[in-house]
């Protein structure tokens, strides 16, 4: 029998049922869908675990990375520089130049020697028991004693062979003994700007012996204006290599290498000046061979002359150019002869004072240094030369036989 209640929208009141069964029949029904879903996506458990398994990974990693430990890697690094290097770096030493202070030394010990300069030198030679090293003439110059340092720190007494001023070169002898590497020698002449090359040498003595140093071919066929008696006329042009290699006060005498190991030129000076970096010179090694050889057989070279003294003309008075040496109108540059010595090639050929030397075998010659060059370089003791000259305003020529300069 149905409850009654005065509630006309809810005629009938259904029967009430107990909490407990409420839950449980809930939670059947809860348990029943998951095992549906599990059945009919299987996957699902796999993706759980694998959430599990990344979490896991990634908590291992942050501690791996909180305990790496460093490693040492040995390299052996060869390449065609170390390769050079390697080849011609015990060819090359170290010079110390000696002198003695004289009687009235600073420590009142009467005469002593001490080291008043060091350069390097270069190994080119071995024989008969001999090495043979060549240098700088400004590393040698003045030197009473001269010692030379090996790659070993052997340190052997030095004789001078020969030096020439010119050139900037010296040869000097040790006892072959202990030496072990002969540089080889390369062509100059066919550096390429651009081209690799590397200097060693000793920059600023012993402490920093075999040093090296790499750069490039800068330029070739550079000179260099040369005042060697310091009365500030050029008396010279040096002719050099340009490099940006450093080269310092103490590398110079040493090698400058191509990367075969072959030497290239030997290092001789630098431009000094607080604006100006990186421009080093060397001497071709082409041109320094024969300098070389002749120090090495006669200790000094052999050059060629004429047998007078020169003034440039245009250190001449422009009056006595017209009215002394009557030159031809529009005439102001040449080389003035001064005095000629009796029996010189130049007295023979039957030229005199005041006459003034325009031409060397048809190539124009306009001061002493353009004379200088044309007959150190092109022309040897024994060798004719014709000389094209005026002579009170007039034109003449004359065939001169060349002299060895000592000969005068």
């Amino acid at each position: 029998m149905g409850y009654y209640d005065d509630n006309d929208n809810d005629r009938y009141q259904r029967p009430k049922r107990s909490k407990g069964g409420s839950f449980i029949s809930g939670l059947v029904g809860v348990i029943i869908g998951a095992l549906l879903v599990m059945i009919a996506f299987p996957s699902l458990g796999n993706v759980f675990n694998r959430s599990s398994d990344q979490q896991t990974s990634v908590e291992n990693a942050q501690n791996s990375q909180n305990n790496i430990t460093g490693k040492s890697v040995s390299l052996d690094v060869t390449t065609d520089v170390t390769k050079a290097v390697q080849k011609a770096e015990k060819a090359v030493v170290g010079i110390a130049n000696i002198q003695s202070q004289g009687f009235w030394s600073q420590q009142g010990q009467g005469k002593s020697e001490h080291e008043t300069g060091s350069g390097s030198g270069v190994i080119y030679k071995k024989a008969n028991g001999k090495a043979f090293i060549v240098t700088n003439n400004h590393v040698v110059e003045g030197a009473d004693q001269l010692e030379v340092t090996l790659y070993n720190g052997k340190k052997l007494s030095a004789r001078l062979l020969g030096s020439d001023v010119w050139t900037d070169l010296a040869v000097v002898e040790v006892d072959g003994k202990d030496v072990t590497t002969v540089a080889q020698f390369g062509d100059s002449d066919k550096l390429k700007l651009g081209e690799p090359v590397i200097a060693i040498g000793n920059p600023l003595g012993e402490n920093f012996a075999g040093s090296v140093t790499q750069g490039i071919v800068s330029g070739v066929n550079r000179t260099v204006p040369m005042d060697l008696n310091n009365d500030g006329l050029e008396d010279w042009e040096a002719e050099v290599l340009q490099t940006d290699a450093a080269i310092n006060p103490g590398n110079s005498g040493g090698a400058l290498i191509n990367v075969s190991g072959q030497v290239v030129g030997i290092n001789s000076m630098k431009i000094a000046q607080e604006a100006v970096e990186g421009i080093g010179f060397s001497i071709p090694i082409k041109s320094a061979e024969p300098v070389i050889n002749d120090l090495e057989k006669y200790g000094k070279i052999r050059r060629p002359a004429m047998g007078v003294t020169l003034q440039n003309v245009s250190d001449v008075p422009a009056y006595h150019q017209q009215e002394t040496l009557r030159l031809p109108k529009g005439v102001t540059q040449g080389i003035m002869i001064e005095s000629v010595s009796p029996g010189s090639p130049a007295a023979k050929a039957g030229m005199q004072e005041m006459d003034v030397i325009f031409e060397l075998d048809g190539h124009k010659v306009n001061n002493i240094l353009e004379l200088r060059k044309y007959l150190y370089t092109n022309k040897k003791p024994g060798d004719s030369m014709k000389v094209k000259f005026y002579r009170q305003g007039k034109e003449k020529e004359a065939t001169l036989k060349l002299t060895n300069e000592s000969r005068l």
